[in-house]
């Protein structure tokens, strides 16, 4: 795929169609690599995102309980 490079202020950039962006889940950043004479463009992927919500909606449903209780009740821990 070819895509032309733009002028943007002082510096180019390139745009990068809808359906990749969708593809991809590309929404604000990408990480930059650059490899053996290649340029390589990839999503920044944040492995924690989203976290505190699903937690909450855990807490909601109830589904936050522990299996087990604590195997350490005896411990001092002073």
């Amino acid at each position: 795929m070819q895509v032309s490079v733009i002028q943007v202020g002082n510096s180019k950039g390139i745009r990068l169609s809808k359906t990749l962006l969708e593809k991809y889940q590309i929404t604000d950043k990408i990480e930059l690599v650059l490899e053996n004479d290649y340029i390589i463009l990839k999503p920044v992927v944040e492995p924690r995102k989203n976290w505190e919500e699903a937690f909450a909606k855990m807490h909601r449903n109830g589904d936050d309980k522990l299996f087990i209780d604590s195997v350490f009740e005896d411990e001092n821990w002073c």
